[in-house]
């Protein structure tokens, strides 16, 4: 396997791999990645669809990309996707998989035309005050020390910053800022969370950097991501005759290691109850799911909590992967992540209106009408002064092609699950569907009499509670996470959000393709580059626009500098004087 840019590989076929006819795939969950991976094998590697075999422990494909109507329950999306631009391997991928709406176009067709006619941005970012509008008005507000701590975290060496904090690294002039109040909101990060993730999200999406405040930097789908994104792969998948086995829980993988070679050889499963096993060679390939940041997660209802059951229980990833790793130290170490769920759980829950009575209140926040069928919040809207650090948005509606006329779906999360609310004094966690609605009510201006009525008349609420849903943020280093095919593997991989890739940033929907996508073509030695992660963190002029975003637009001959660094800068401007880089500066406002 190695990497490309650029659109000379692009577009191009790869042979087909040696051998491949001899060969068969089983692939552990049926998430993103692994679907991707399924997806590559048939398409890249021209694998026989009837040698794929998928391994799914629920009644459903998917994985954490969900949006279900439950009988009896209502509509639940436990989380939702943000995309960009310079997602190289999602990209890739979509323009294969055919739309399951319009005939002859394909997944990345729809959305682009999409996201070209109806372009994402926020006409309110945050509120305060029961639903006045916080006027962070586009900026950052961060001193000019805030920066500099930033800028450091970006030159610093990884090494440096292994099972290091974000609150090892910044102090209030990072933390007290609108910065890290779209930043924490934006990607769910907390303060104790891992300060090498922060540092290479920052590298990552420094050509974004001036698209946060508004979200200009985001695209997303027509529906929910299950629909949208999963869907067309399953049927493009079951087009080739991949076979999707439900209900069989993996609960170990047993390696052969000997002489720097190791070797996947049997598969443990339970089907039905009953404990059983796959026996494998060296033609059958392997693609683990390790870990899981949607395991554990359970719903409630409008009148019942949802419950925090973070215990680690058979047949799901995270033991799977402890059985795996015990195995050999190149397979990772599951416990720096799932070690304290206090640490890495959310509560999200979705808002389904019934009539038209809230809908006044969300209009007046986002400015849009939310029936246009556009944009309406443009991505999340942070309430400010919530105790949960409660945000919620609203997609383009329908988010589901069921959804009944008139009727909005607002998801909804809080950081902080174990706070007492500001209306409701419960935690996030204890309250039921009906509560989290009333706090969101509260926080979006209705009157305090009328908010227990609407709640339960105008709304049905569904909570989540995933105990590890940011369980990837947590602090680490080098060798936690197994490489996405690990020295001397021979026929298996690791996929998803705990496997190991360069460069790119987990949380995302491109990190689950890519890890698909690299652990296929390393594998069957595809003939082919992978995309690499897009290169604007090596380019200047992505640098220096962050830069003077960060700052609000202020040039850095505004900086409260001293006075032998205001000497070097006047020199340095001298010396530069007339030339092409004096030419670049101005074109980005630098000086």
């Amino acid at each position: 396997m190695y990497y490309s840019s650029g659109n000379y590989e692009a577009f191009a076929r790869p042979e087909k791999p040696e051998g491949v006819e001899q060969k068969s795939a089983y692939i552990i969950g049926s998430g993103l990645a692994a679907l991707a991976a399924a997806c590559f094998l048939v398409r890249d590697g021209q694998m026989s669809g009837k040698r794929v075999h998928i391994l799914e422990k629920e009644q459903i494909a998917g994985g954490a990309c969900d949006g279900y109507k439950y009988e009896g329950l209502g509509y639940v999306m436990r989380g939702g996707r943000e995309m960009d631009n310079h997602f190289e391997c999602m990209w890739d991928l979509f323009r294969s998989i055919p739309s399951i709406e319009t005939e002859g176009v394909s997944v990345l067709d729809e959305y682009y035309w999409l996201n070209k006619k109806d372009p994402n941005y926020s006409l309110c970012r945050a509120t305060v005050n029961r639903g006045e509008d916080a006027h962070t008005d586009g900026k950052f507000s961060i001193s000019d020390k805030g920066c500099m701590e930033i800028m450091k975290l970006f030159f610093t060496p990884d090494e440096d910053l292994y099972d290091k904090r974000i609150t090892d690294v910044f102090d209030d002039e990072v933390l007290n800022s609108n910065f890290w109040l779209y930043w924490r909101t934006m990607f769910a990060f907390e303060n104790w969370h891992s300060a090498l993730e922060m540092k290479l999200y920052i590298k990552r999406y420094i050509h974004h950097i001036g698209g946060l405040p508004d979200f200009t930097a985001l695209r997303f789908t027509k529906y929910n991501q299950y629909e949208s994104m999963i869907l067309p792969m399953i049927k493009y998948l079951e087009g080739f005759g991949v076979e999707f086995h439900y209900g069989v829980k993996v609960t170990n993988v047993e390696f052969s290691i000997a002489d720097g070679k190791k070797q996947a050889t049997r598969i443990d499963v339970i089907a039905d109850g009953t404990e059983n096993h796959i026996d494998l060679t060296e033609n059958d390939l392997v693609f683990i799911t390790n870990g899981g940041c949607v395991e554990n997660s359970t719903l409630g209802s409008q009148d019942k909590p949802a419950e925090f059951r973070p215990e680690i229980k058979e047949g799901g990833g995270w033991d799977m992967w402890r059985k795996i790793a015990a195995q050999d130290p190149s397979f990772g170490h599951p416990d720096k992540f799932c070690y304290d769920p206090e640490q890495s759980n959310w509560m999200s829950a979705t808002v389904n209106t019934l009539d038209g009575k809230i809908v006044p209140y969300i209009q007046k926040i986002c400015k849009r009408d939310p029936f246009s069928g556009k944009v309406v919040t443009g991505g999340i809207v942070t309430v400010k002064d919530s105790s949960w650090l409660l945000s919620w948005t609203i997609n383009r509606q329908p988010q589901f092609r069921d959804q009944p006329k008139g009727q909005l779906l607002v998801w909804v999360y809080g950081l902080f699950s174990d706070k007492p609310g500001d209306y409701v004094k419960k935690p996030m966690r204890e309250c039921t569907g009906k509560e989290i609605c009333m706090e969101l009510l509260y926080h979006l201006g209705v009157p305090e009499d009328q908010i227990e009525e609407l709640a339960t008349n105008s709304a049905n609420t569904i909570p989540c509670m995933m105990p590890y849903i940011t369980a990837f943020f947590m602090p680490r280093a080098k060798g936690d996470r197994p490489d996405v095919v690990p020295e001397g593997a021979v026929n298996f991989a690791f996929l998803g959000q705990f496997a190991e890739t360069a460069r790119d940033t987990i949380f995302t929907t491109e990190y689950s393709i890519r890890t698909g996508m690299e652990a296929v073509y390393t594998l069957l030695n595809i003939d082919r580059g992978v995309p690499e992660v897009w290169g604007s963190t090596y380019d200047v002029r992505d640098l220096l626009n962050a830069t003077v975003k960060l700052r609000d637009g202020q040039k850095i001959t505004t900086m409260d500098l001293g006075l032998m660094e205001r000497l070097v800068i006047r020199e340095a401007l001298r010396k530069i004087s007339g030339t092409d880089i004096e030419k670049l500066l101005k074109e980005y406002n630098v000086i």
